[in-house]
């Protein structure tokens, strides 16, 4: 048993501090026993919890989660989704799998667009699109390919060249994109702090509760410092810290990535991040940098990955710092007033890991960087699995299953290889 089962951050989340503070819930303080429990609160964990309630109303459910809601990985993101799929290297080959897809995210996504409505979740989710843009010429060959697919897809588009971009953003660093119109923004933590907040009363909730051992005795056993949690079923969907418990190993792996917002720019300086008062702008390249307009006076960057274990802060700042001002030189002395590291599931081939592991046991996890709208799909569906309910052969036959990942030590070598040579590939997208 490894001795941590969920990411300790060294920082806090910038999103998170962006918000009112939050009292989070009692930690599990004595042993319980229900029908079902999840751990993991994130989109995934979230998902599965309320559709076990749909489902069976009368079942006690519990969800623990290590950390406080709003400090978790779900709340680190950038804050992009969207009902198309559409991946960064799409293909035509691609573009039948993409359709099937996107037909389970839009459902997902709808579900989703309800709960915040119904509920008044201020995320200040938004639909702005968004635009994915190269400055290489690798990048815009890579791109030039994902526009046939949306073309083929019917997915509303409009191509975009360097002036175009610039005029939106405020920069001329990149030479061609495509402004997919389809894509929404939101402030992450507001919006799963507002999912756990509208939750059933009746779902039981604990936040600072890491498991630290699980167990199958009669159902499963769920061992954390105030207490014992005994279930019938579980579900694991703390995403790529599946593993610390001894399954999946050989199938997902956890990656860092991290994110820096500016200090409020002053509004005399405002046209040199754009014209648009909202984008957010994705890279055709996986290492490449992610970009944001947040609010009206601040911008987003985010960039850089580690496995398994944090990147030193001086050297996150540091490399984020040089992306921003490559972009934006004439805003170098504007500094950071928040950074964050964040964790996802990395799988080899991109594809989730979803389904049953053991007796009682069920796992979702692998997003690989897009857990928001992808997350709720699969945890809705892996809530009906437990009960045994719905058809899921065409939904797992579209988003395909992980692959091997070597153990380490070949896994750290390998990422080490694969990330110098992905790296000397993006060039300038990073």
């Amino acid at each position: 048993m490894t001795r941590l089962t969920y990411p300790n951050y060294s920082n806090h989340c910038g999103w998170n501090a962006m918000l009112p503070k939050r009292r989070p819930r009692p930690a599990l303080s004595r042993d319980t026993t229900v029908d079902f429990a999840v751990i993991g609160a994130g989109y995934t964990g979230l998902a599965i919890a309320r559709r076990l309630h749909e489902l069976n109303p009368d079942a006690r459910i519990a969800i623990v989660e290590a950390t406080t809601i709003g400090e978790g990985s779900s709340a680190r993101n950038s804050g992009f989704t969207s009902a198309h799929v559409l991946p960064r290297t799409a293909s035509m080959e691609m573009a039948e799998k993409a359709r099937i897809q996107s037909a389970f995210f839009s459902e997902a996504f709808e579900q989703l667009k309800r709960i915040i409505r119904d509920n008044n979740i201020d995320c200040d989710l938004h639909q702005v699109g968004s635009i994915r843009a190269a400055a290489t010429e690798a990048g815009e060959a890579s791109l030039r390919r994902v526009v046939e697919v949306a073309v083929a897809n019917q997915i509303p588009h409009t191509v975009l060249g360097r002036e175009d971009i610039s005029r939106r953003i405020g920069s001329p660093y990149y030479r061609f994109g495509i402004h997919i119109q389809d894509t929404w923004l939101l402030q992450p933590a507001a919006l799963i702090r507002g999912l756990a907040d509208a939750l059933p009363a009746s779902i039981e909730f604990y936040e600072e509760t890491p498991v630290k051992r699980l167990r199958r005795e009669d159902g499963w056993l769920l061992e954390t410092s105030g207490g014992v949690l005994r279930c019938k079923s579980l579900a694991l969907a703390n995403n790529g810290f599946i593993p610390k418990f001894g399954y999946l190993k050989s199938r997902m792996a956890t990656i860092y990535t991290y994110a820096a917002v500016t200090e409020a720019i002053g509004d005399d300086r405002l046209g040199e991040i754009g014209e648009a008062e909202s984008w957010g702008l994705l890279p055709p390249h996986r290492l490449g940098t992610t970009l944001r307009r947040i609010g009206r006076n601040r911008v987003m960057v985010r960039s850089l990955y580690s496995l398994e274990s944090e990147i030193e802060e001086k050297r996150a700042t540091r490399e984020l710092r040089r992306r921003f001002e490559r972009r934006w030189p004439k805003l170098s002395d504007v500094q950071f007033e928040y950074l964050w590291g964040g964790t996802t599931a990395f799988t080899m081939n991109g594809s989730p890991w979803w389904g049953k592991l053991d007796q009682g046991l069920y796992a979702s996890g692998g997003c690989n960087g897009s857990g928001i709208t992808k997350g709720t799909m699969l945890g809705g569906h892996l809530a009906e699995l437990m009960l045994g309910k719905g058809d899921h052969d065409r939904m797992m036959k579209s988003m395909g299953g992980a692959s091997w990942i070597a153990p380490e030590p070949l896994r750290s070598i390998g990422f080490q290889i694969v990330s110098a040579l992905e790296s000397r590939k993006a060039g300038l997208e990073m």
